[in-house]
Parts: C-alpha cells; structure tokens; sequence
C-alpha cells in the first residue's frame, strides 16, 4: 500500500553533492518508516540510512556520517536522501524502502515495498 519510486541518481565526481528523492504512492505514507539502501555490483545490499515517523528520529551507516541526511515531507510523500562529500565508495545502485511503522530502521528485512532503484556513479 506504500509503492516508492526512486529518482535523481545521475554521475557525479568525487567531492560532488547529490539529492536523491523517492515518492511513495499511498494514503499511508505519514505512518511509515522509510529507508535507503545501496547495492554495488557484486556486493550484498547494506543499509544507508533510514527515518521514522515525525518526531521518531532517524538512522545511518557509519560510512555515511556526517555526510548523507536523510528526510522526509509528509505533505508530499517524500523522502529525500542528501549526500555530501561524494566518494567513489558511494557508488550503486540506491534502493528506497517503505514499511508500517514508527521508528527508524536498518535491516532490508524489516521492509515491506521497494522501488526500482536509482544508479549513483561517482569517479574519482
């Protein structure tokens, strides 16, 4: 009932800065957890960073801190995923996650609907 659809992965260079967004379809959106996760060619799928409902905090990968921020605008049924600072390391493909919930969460598990993905190349 929460059907995202990633955009804004494109090739950047290393140091470059990229917002991706992802809108998820759905009259539910506003009681969902959303995330973000990466995939690589030839790597598993690892976590990037993930938001709660309002007011229940958000989550990230230690590679990613202090670089990537994670947000979400429930008017819009948006979450966005701002990555700073841009490292080779980055690269893949960037999947956004939906599922019922409250706080923020890390393991690709723990959710329920996907979209497509979005490819990010960074160069050094």
């Amino acid at each position: 009932q929460v059907q995202p659809v990633e955009s804004g992965g494109r090739l950047v260079q290393a140091g470059d800065s990229l917002r991706l967004s992802c809108v998820a379809s759905g009259r539910t959106f506003s009681s969902s957890t959303m995330g973000w996760f990466r995939q690589a060619p030839g790597k598993e799928r690892e976590f990037v960073a993930a938001i709660g409902q309002s007011g229940y905090g958000t989550l990230c990968t230690d590679s990613v801190k202090g670089r990537f921020t994670i947000s979400r605008d429930n008017a819009k049924n948006k979450v966005y995923l701002q990555m700073n600072n841009l490292k080779p390391e980055d690269t893949g493909v960037y999947y956004c996650a939906a599922r019922t919930g409250i706080y923020a969460r890390a393991h690709d598990s723990d959710y329920d609907y996907w979209g497509q993905g979005t490819q990010v190349t960074v160069s050094s």
